[in-house]
């Protein structure tokens, strides 16, 4: 919910150092958006035509976003999907596929792994075993690596991984298995029955970036994990033990004969903490219009109709109105507080108290839902999106001693503060905010009333927390906010290059400001 109305001083502007976009990045924006357009009709005819999810609600909700990015150009374009693999690859068509196995020779296979049971640690390749199941024809002394189908196709003509299959140093062992699901962020796939959830490396480009696993976002998903079992976790439980952070705690990946990673089959291994039955949803998925809840004549509406689709969020609100015999504005504005003590909060306790800042945007969110449907508690997920603040690199590296040296993690101060307060306040809050106001919830002006007075609270009331952003948030007249047109227009990828360049931001007017 980015304000309309910036004064003509806070006019979006990109970097300085970004020339203005050539005509070839405007051409490809548009075929983006096209492709975009297209899968939504698609994804939005098949929703109305099969409205019914399955069983696992954890699924159900992470293949709920039919439309995506409020406030991105493309937030459905994959380019290079044709439409039978669309058909099998897509979260929003609710569909699986077999993962594909490679078998990988021991003197290529790279590989951590900080998952425990029973309090030994379990190595990576091993887990990757039971994960396949007994059937996999693996060759002896080589470790098993599952990858996306349409990555496999991808990448196997490239030159260095064509040199290792012919070298027999990389087999291919073809599809196996049961069946995974992909979840929100497409290259995550999901099994309801098994322990992980594996990120696959996928080479699409989805949204603004190309969807293959870096070696560093490995790193740093083992090292947050082994972070927070240094007794941080212990803390940040005590706090708020309804809050915690999806780990990442092994992979696999393929290192050439020189000892170079070879690019396309990197593997994160992440925790499943959740069982079918859990109310768990990306908060995205939560607030996302969902097109079947009108389905056209079926369900007594005209086909003209133009009633806007409901969300969940709306749904849930609206129940608890009918349940409680409150005003449906009331309960909009009860369960925005919750979502705050139980979300919001614990994000910047960790902030805080250890420096790390969380690109808690509404995708990477997850809010977990009481038998009611308020909010009970919340995960963060994401390898990616971790931000340690410099200022407090020697504490960091006091509790885990080598911290970032080969994850990359550490960030200025400057470029935190500019991070944290678009995930987290622009994207996830404020389009919250934003939700509540378009679905005809609550009135955004109370809800803003609200987070400013939450902010005012955690920034200087009995319940202070040692973060800067609460103030900042308050204090600033203008906020800096990721341009996702931009961006696009420019053809950045936001996965290469250093964190402060890798997108554009704008400034635009703070609502919180007053």
């Amino acid at each position: 919910m980015p304000p309309q109305n910036a004064p003509t001083s806070a006019a979006p502007r990109p970097p300085a150092a970004l020339p203005f976009p050539a005509i070839s990045g405007a051409t490809d924006l548009v075929a983006r958006v096209a492709d975009s357009v297209r899968r939504t009709v698609t994804f939005i005819s098949e929703r109305r035509a099969h409205p019914a999810d399955g069983p696992d609600i954890f699924l159900a909700a992470e293949q709920a976003l039919t439309l995506g990015h409020p406030l991105h150009p493309t937030p459905k374009s994959r380019e290079g999907l044709s439409e039978a693999e669309a058909q099998l690859y897509s979260p929003e068509l609710r569909g699986s596929f077999p993962l594909h196995w490679m078998a990988v020779a021991p003197s290529l296979l790279a590989a951590d792994s900080a998952w425990t049971e029973r309090g030994r640690v379990v190595p990576a390749a091993q887990l990757m075993v039971r994960l396949a199941g007994p059937e996999l024809a693996l060759p002896d002394g080589f470790a098993a690596l599952p990858m996306h189908p349409w990555q496999l196709r991808e990448i196997q003509h490239r030159p260095e991984t064509a040199a290792l299959l012919d070298a027999g140093l990389l087999r291919d062992l073809g599809a196996h298995g049961e069946p995974w699901h992909p979840t929100s962020s497409v290259r995550t796939v999901h099994r309801s029955d098994a322990s992980a959830m594996l990120k696959l490396s996928l080479g699409l480009r989805i949204t603004n970036s190309r969807r293959e696993n870096l070696r560093k976002e490995l790193h740093r998903g083992v090292e947050v994990h082994r972070l927070l079992r240094s007794g941080l976790s212990t803390r940040w439980q005590a706090a708020h033990p309804g809050f915690d952070i999806v780990r990442d705690p092994a992979w696999l990946a393929v290192d050439g004969p020189d000892g170079v990673p070879v690019a396309g089959f990197d593997v994160m291994i992440r925790h499943n903490p959740f069982r079918p039955s859990d109310d768990v949803s990306c908060v995205a998925g939560l607030v996302s219009p969902r097109p079947h809840a009108q389905a056209g004549t079926a369900a007594g509406h005209h086909p003209w109709d133009t009633t806007p689709p409901r969300s969940r969020l709306a749904e849930l609100v609206t129940r608890l109105a009918d349940r409680t015999g409150r005003p449906r504005g009331a309960v909009a504005a009860e369960w925005f507080l919750r979502y705050l003590e139980h979300v919001v909060r614990p994000v910047l306790w960790l902030d805080a108290e250890a420096g790390i800042a969380l690109e808690a945007h509404q995708q990477n969110t997850l809010v977990l839902l009481d038998g009611d449907g308020w909010p009970s508690g919340g995960r963060y997920r994401d390898n990616q999106g971790y931000y340690f603040r410099e200022s407090r690199r020697a504490a960091l590296d006091a509790r885990l001693p080598g911290i970032g040296e080969h994850s990359d993690t550490f960030v200025s101060d400057e470029v935190a503060d500019e991070r944290f307060a678009y995930y987290l306040a622009i994207n996830n809050v404020l389009g919250l905010i934003g939700a509540f106001g378009s679905q005809r919830l609550a009135d955004e002006q109370l809800l803003l009333a609200a987070f400013r007075r939450f902010l005012g609270e955690v920034a200087s009331g009995t319940a202070r927390l040692r973060t800067s952003l609460p103030a900042h948030l308050l204090d600033s007249p203008v906020l800096r906010c990721k341009a996702n047109l931009l961006t696009r227009l420019h053809g950045l990828d936001e996965l290469i290059g250093p964190v402060d360049t890798q997108s554009v931001y704008v400034t635009i007017a703070n609502p919180l400001h007053s």
